[in-house]
């Protein structure tokens, strides 16, 4: 076996259509986090983008995107940004990727949201969760009246609420490509805002968070495009989406509204109006990502199986990480009530912190 480390911007143009037809060949590849396009996106927002070539007697038999860090600590694209992974390979192609990490000289890559359903990933996984799909392989209205029968209730809400948007003064009308800038600057200033109420970390108070998205919404291709989505009432903007998506599915990724209008659900009738749009364009489905949130359980159809865990061969970092496991568990097996979590909770604090660092 031989591994290969590039630029996602010096893959060959034959290593680009091994890649292509690698995605074309798997639907678990369909997210538009598996298109190189977007390692392209990456590597213009961060310096340390890299892509493992794996070849085995010559022939191309898979691709790794990772973020080598400062440390050599490698990280899926995108970092904690990321919300689905996975080795771009043929579908039922095993590869051992703890040889290919020591060739390529890396002790540990550190993967969350990884594909489950790829054996490494599953084999090497600290924990599991899922992320969650509206299925919109028979179209919009089947899906609709699915969710209908399944969560009556929280359809029926929906339903009164869009009408409320349309009782006030100017109706609501819904922008599937906003190009506006300033509707960029205010999805930002809205999400500081959450996460300032919510006591949660600023993801784009780190300079390449921004410069990602923004390499993104730049992308408008057949096989990957960035979107920017609004929602308006009247004239006044209320809800944004900044998203992605591939040929067959949409990735729904960072919503945000306006805090007067929460009550009326402005960001989940924006997810809702992309959902017909996706529909609309033949996409099999919109990929909301993992996370335990009760709009994600109302709509979604399926959810698909994602790992969390770390593939390392020996060395001290990775002693240093198995030690700090080995203490979490301890910790979370012990009858010390709610202060057992607390391990585990510091160290995926640090460890999602370091990955926006970059470290």
């Amino acid at each position: 076996m031989d591994i290969g480390s590039k630029r996602p911007s010096e893959l060959s143009p034959a290593e680009k259509q091994a890649w292509r037809a690698f995605v074309a060949a798997d639907e678990a590849l369909a997210s538009p986090y598996f298109a190189f396009e977007f390692a392209e996106c990456c590597e213009e927002a961060r310096d340390d983008t890299r892509v493992l070539v794996i070849r085995k007697a010559g022939q191309i038999i898979g691709f790794l995107p990772l973020h080598t860090g400062k440390l050599g600590y490698a990280r899926p694209l995108a970092g904690p940004m990321g919300d689905v992974q996975g080795l771009i390979v043929e579908p039922g192609v095993d590869i051992d990727l703890r040889a290919v990490l020591r060739r390529a000289g890396l002790p540990l890559f550190a993967f969350h949201s990884a594909l489950a359903s790829q054996k490494v990933f599953h084999d090497n996984a600290d924990e599991f969760c899922g992320s969650w799909m509206i299925d919109l392989s028979e179209g919009f209205d089947a899906w609709e009246a699915r969710r209908g029968q399944v969560v009556p209730k929280a359809m029926r809400t929906l339903r009164s609420r869009r009408r409320k948007l349309d009782e006030l003064e100017g109706g609501h009308r819904y922008v599937m490509e906003d190009s506006n800038p300033e509707v960029f600057d205010r999805m930002l200033e809205w999400k500081r805002q959450q996460y300032d109420s919510t006591h949660v970390f600023n993801v784009f108070s780190v300079d390449w968070t921004r410069d990602l998205l923004k390499a993104v919404l730049r992308r408008k291709g057949e096989f990957f495009s960035g979107s920017c989505s609004s929602l308006y009432v009247g004239d006044e903007l209320v809800s944004v989406h900044i998203g992605m998506e591939s040929d067959r599915l949409s990735h729904y990724w960072f919503p945000a509204y306006h805090a007067d209008y929460a009550r009326l659900s402005a960001g989940v009738l924006l997810l809702t109006e992309a959902a017909r749009a996706a529909a609309a364009k033949g996409h099999l489905a919109v990929e909301l990502g993992p996370g335990d949130f009760q709009f994600k359980r109302d709509l979604s159809s399926f959810q698909v199986g994602l790992a969390s865990g770390c593939i390392a061969h020996k060395s001290l970092l990775c002693a240093t990480r198995d030690a700090g496991q080995a203490l979490t568990r301890a910790a979370e097996s012990s009858p010390l009530g709610p202060i057992r979590h607390w391990p585990g909770k510091l160290m995926r604090k640090i460890d999602r912190l370091s990955g926006f660092y970059a470290l």
